[in-house]
């Protein structure tokens, strides 16, 4: 196969395919139907310039008839009064006038012979028209319908693909969600432990330092304590001494 004929091909194939796109077939149908229309209707017409001519024919046979019964009485009239001359030109003329009537008569049996086989087509037509509107009318319901349903079909597939993009979102949303919460969590137990406190230190604690700030801060509160409790038993034993060298002295008085 040549360069050309593939690209014949491949042009008719594209073609092909775009008409099919745009082609609605109960457009073709109803074009189909009209054209049908008009061919019935053509039939029609002959039939009735058939039935026109052999009516005309009908008269002139008609006429012709009535000049033959005139010719044959004016022959008996010139016969009746010793003219037979004119009886004679009188039955020439009518015999003239008898082959004509043959020859139309022949052609009416002949219109009315092509009458009848136009009416029958006519006929014929007529059924397979009605029978094609019938069948067209139900071609297009049912395309119709399958139209119809296929935008539904293709509705609630947007739809679908739709509420997967919204899932995606909440799904995506979600994860976001538990994230900044454990990033909270994070943030909060930073805060309880303390590493989160010092934001204007020089530099970071290890957590050595900071067990080590943690005992220097309960010694000093227990120093501070011991020290309180000294000054308030002082108070309130006006100078008395400590327990240790009351011991002593107790010791002291029994042994004297």
């Amino acid at each position: 196969m040549s360069v050309f004929q593939r690209l014949s091909m491949i042009f008719k194939s594209k073609a092909n395919k775009a008409l099919d796109s745009v082609e609605d077939p109960r457009e073709t149908l109803d074009y189909s139907y009209q054209k049908q229309l008009e061919l019935l209707q053509k039939v029609r017409r002959g039939v009735a310039d058939v039935a026109t001519s052999r009516k005309r024919v009908e008269l002139q046979i008609q006429q012709l008839e009535q000049q033959s019964g005139k010719l044959e009485n004016q022959s008996r009239a010139a016969l009746t009064q010793g003219r037979e001359d004119l009886a004679r030109e009188a039955l020439t003329r009518r015999s003239g006038l008898t082959s004509q009537m043959e020859g139309l008569r022949e052609q009416h049996a002949n219109l009315q012979n092509e009458e009848q086989k136009l009416t029958m087509a006519a006929q014929r037509l007529q059924a397979k028209v009605d029978a094609f509107r019938t069948r067209k009318e139900t071609i297009k319901a049912t395309y119709t319908a399958a139209q119809a349903q296929t935008q539904i079909s293709e509705a609630f597939s947007g739809i679908s693909e739709e509420m997967g993009d919204v899932g995606m979102a909440v799904q995506r949303a979600e994860d976001k969600t538990a994230e900044m919460q454990a990033r909270a969590g994070a943030v909060d137990e930073l805060l309880a432990s303390g590493a989160l406190d010092d934001v204007t230190g020089t530099g970071p604690k290890d957590d050595i330092q900071y067990e080590l700030d943690q005992m220097a801060s309960t010694t000093g509160v227990e120093a501070e304590l011991e020290r309180m409790k000294l000054e308030l038993g002082g108070g309130s034993g006006g100078g008395a001494t400590p327990q240790i060298e009351g011991g002593n002295g107790a010791g002291n008085r029994e042994g004297s």
